[in-house]
């Protein structure tokens, strides 16, 4: 299954790594990335494939919110299927 991972937060150092080996950890492989600073907010999407992530998916989105709530980073998951339904037109 794909998903979407968006990350919100203050701009500081390490963002990308910290959030990147979370997914590692959970065995989660990035398929797509896009990163943008808008003065001093930086702003994260990365769509994923959870087909070797070993949690399931309400664990996962919990796991990625606690964890980014330890660095004041605001992070949301979201399956691929369900992002592309809500945004048609």
């Amino acid at each position: 299954m794909k998903a979407i991972v968006s990350v919100f937060a203050r701009d500081s150092r390490g963002i990308t790594a910290y959030v990147t080996s979370l997914l590692a950890e959970r065995d989660i492989n990035i398929l797509d990335i896009s990163q943008t600073l808008m003065q001093e907010y930086f702003a994260m999407i990365m769509l994923v494939d959870l087909e070797a992530c070993p949690l399931p998916f309400h664990e996962l989105a919990e796991w990625l919110k606690r964890k980014g709530e330890e660095r004041a980073l605001d992070i949301h998951i979201q399956r691929s299927d369900i992002f592309e339904a809500m945004h048609r037109i």
